[in-house]
């Protein structure tokens, strides 16, 4: 095998290697498969390689499936992301907590049961949206639901052009169905909700025995089984980077990627007499008459409303929330000079 073909195996490809100036030629690729507090876990063409943070790079600043070069001992530089899947970190404040990078294709799983939420499922496909990958929804469960066609056709329904595959996470002719996006040097990512079923997808598609956990009877959800974010081998030659389950994602900064899964709902925004149409009960509203004729659901405009309002609060700079907070302060100020005494006067 060529040093070349070798790389492309990994997901090398001419976007990295354009990264290159002539100096840094005779350095080693390696790609993350692995991030602790002191060290990196890697793939290189010689094999696995660990490596220690010893300069400005840090655990907080790589993602499972980056690009980063190495002299032998330590880390030179990281390379640009192709893709990138990071969302909203937990807390009051507005930073991005990395998921995976350099991703072709996101595996969105859920299951035939309780835990399907379009809601939740559209978050993920705006998150796959704004970084530029490809998408499909994985309805695992499917042999144990007596309504997987129902559960099928929502899905297929949430975005326009989305695959959504229906199976049983179990059986080993899945990595044959999946085979289109885990080909040599491809890499894919799965995101889910614990107990719907990523674990026992990664170990059939890669031929790993993890632990898995049976799921709650009560709300059908499962433990976690998958605590850290790792890059697997898959049978097919591409890659696995498998992730925990995932209680909330908070997005921001993705504005595009929310249009590109609501793109009924933009194309018919576009079409409202007015441009500050606030889709209620003005006059020429194209949405509200798309609602009223049925070609819309009223509830998948609440939840596009909900996520744009979400995404632009997230994505504010401290300045931007500074003078926000500044105008509802004199908005309250004005309302209550305006308010009428009790005695009738003023």
């Amino acid at each position: 095998m060529t040093l070349e073909h070798a790389l492309a195996s990994l997901g090398w490809s001419n976007f990295f290697l354009s990264q290159l100036d002539e100096t840094e030629l005779s350095l080693t690729p390696v790609r993350i498969a692995g991030v602790h507090r002191a060290r990196i876990d890697g793939l290189s063409t010689q094999g696995p390689v660990t490596l220690p943070f010893t300069g400005a790079i840090s655990a907080g600043d790589l993602a499972i499936g980056d690009w980063v070069l190495s002299d032998g001992e330590r880390i030179v530089r990281q390379l640009d992301r192709k893709t990138e899947l990071s969302r909203r970190a937990a807390g009051t404040g507005n930073a991005t907590q990395l998921i995976a990078a350099n991703v072709d294709t996101l595996f969105i799983v859920t299951s035939c049961n309780a835990d399907f939420n379009p809601a939740r499922l559209e978050r993920y496909l705006a998150l796959a949206a704004e970084a530029g990958a490809e998408a499909v929804i994985l309805l695992t469960k499917a042999d144990t639901s007596a309504d997987a066609a129902s559960y099928h056709d929502q899905a297929q329904r949430l975005q326009r052009n989305l695959v959504a595959l229906t199976l049983d996470a179990r059986d080993p002719d899945i990595a044959a169905e999946l085979a289109q996006w885990c080909g040599p040097g491809q890499t894919v990512a799965l995101l889910g909700s614990s107990g719907v079923g990523k674990t026992t997808l990664t170990n059939t598609l890669t031929g790993l025995a993890g632990a898995t956990a049976p799921i709650r009877e009560n709300d059908a959800r499962g433990r976690h089984t998958t605590t850290i974010r790792s890059l697997h081998a898959l049978s097919g030659g591409g890659w696995l980077i498998d992730t925990p389950g995932m209680r909330a994602l908070s997005l921001a900064d993705s504005a595009a990627g929310i249009d590109a899964v609501f793109q009924d709902v933009t194309d018919l925004v576009g079409q409202c007499r007015f441009r500050d149409c606030a889709h209620q009960s003005e006059p020429g509203c194209a949405v509200r008459a798309a609602i009223k004729a049925g070609s819309l659901d009223e509830a998948r405009l609440m939840r596009w409303d909900k996520l744009k309002r979400e995404d632009r609060l997230n994505s504010e700079t401290p300045a931007e929330a500074r003078a926000r907070n500044r105008r509802f302060d004199l908005q309250v100020k004005k309302s209550l000079v305006a308010k009428p005494r009790k005695n009738g006067k003023g």
